[in-house]
């Protein structure tokens, strides 16, 4: 089931060019609601399964992935199952930014812990969301997060908060996708969400700046020392000074990216990423947060005006495309 949020190129053509797809309208955005929670609820309540799969129009699902996932959430007696998909990143901000941001969530929320029952953390990626239709109904189903604007994390916590176990790993085996296609998007997309995600960015952002700083120099005054020649204390003063660079790698390095967007992450990636977090701080505290041809305000959705929004944009844009696959 393909859910059309008013995408403006051929979407909703192409989509329903396949066999056995059916495509939807998600209709007038109710007041108080997000784009995609409006899309993914008229999806919902179309469905019949018995489990719920929502998935964003971009990604790329791996042959028999449904089925080796819903396996995987009986088996791990979870009623919620969420991958992190593999990233695909070309442009050089992609590969430079996405390795950060993706180290800084594996950080600040654990799979581990989410997916323990008995550690409050809860988490869990949009772009792949497995979820039982009884227990998505008990908590209210998206109408219960109409206004967030990562409604992954608020059904997470939901799904948590009611005593149910939640099931999250990186999952390159079964999805990936490129979220972003260049900078703007890049820019734009982790404004909107890096407050979200890290209640205190400013604080963040000062952390991974000085860590940034105090890593590279220490690197540089170990190399400086290791060109004077070695002796037994100066070989130990270098091992001292290289631990904080190799300790930033191994931050980067979890994040599940190759070894050049690694490099990149860890020269140009940190400082802009910490540009990122002081951007998205600023945006959300002016209620300046605009996605995908819409502008939210207090995360109310401003419908901007169909024909002027055409006018000024150098071509037709698709907005919110979010699909619904039914067990």
């Amino acid at each position: 089931m393909v859910v059309d949020d008013h995408s403006t190129d051929r979407t909703r053509e192409i989509a329903a060019s396949f066999a056995g797809v059916r495509v939807i309208g998600a209709g007038p955005l109710p007041q108080g609601w997000t784009g995609k929670n409006n899309a993914v609820a008229a999806g919902a309540r179309q469905a019949r399964g018995e489990w719920l799969l929502f998935t964003d129009a971009d990604t790329v699902h791996l042959p028999g992935s449904l089925a080796r996932s819903l396996g995987e959430a009986k088996r791990q007696d979870a009623v919620m199952l969420s991958y992190s998909p593999e990233q695909v990143v070309e442009t050089f901000w992609e590969k430079a930014v996405m390795p950060v941001v993706f180290a800084a969530l594996a950080s600040h929320y654990r799979p581990s812990d989410v997916s323990d029952p008995n550690s409050p953390a809860a988490a869990a990626n949009g772009q792949y969301i497995l979820i039982r239709r009884d227990i998505y109904d008990a908590i209210g189903g998206h109408a219960a997060v109409a206004g967030e604007l990562l409604e992954d994390l608020a059904l997470a916590r939901k799904v948590k908060r009611a005593g149910r176990r939640i099931f999250f790993r990186y999952g390159g085996d079964a999805v990936r996708t490129r979220m972003y296609r260049g900078y703007a998007q890049l820019r734009d997309g982790w404004t909107r969400s890096l407050k979200i995600v890290f209640p205190r960015p400013r604080r963040l952002a000062v952390q991974i700046l000085l860590t940034w700083l105090l890593s590279w120099a220490a690197l540089l005054c170990g190399v400086l020392l290791f060109l004077r020649g070695l002796s037994i204390v100066r070989a130990l003063a270098v091992v001292v000074l290289v631990l904080p660079f190799t300790k930033l790698y191994f931050y980067v390095r979890r994040a599940h990216f190759d070894v050049d967007c690694e490099l990149l992450a860890m020269t140009l990636g940190l400082p802009m990423f910490v540009y990122f977090l002081f951007r998205s701080a600023s945006a959300h505290r002016r209620n300046a947060v605009g996605w995908k041809g819409r502008q939210y305000a207090g995360h109310e959705a401003i419908q901007p005006d169909r024909q002027a929004s055409r006018a000024t944009q150098p071509g037709v844009r698709t907005k919110n495309r979010e699909l619904i696959a039914k067990h």
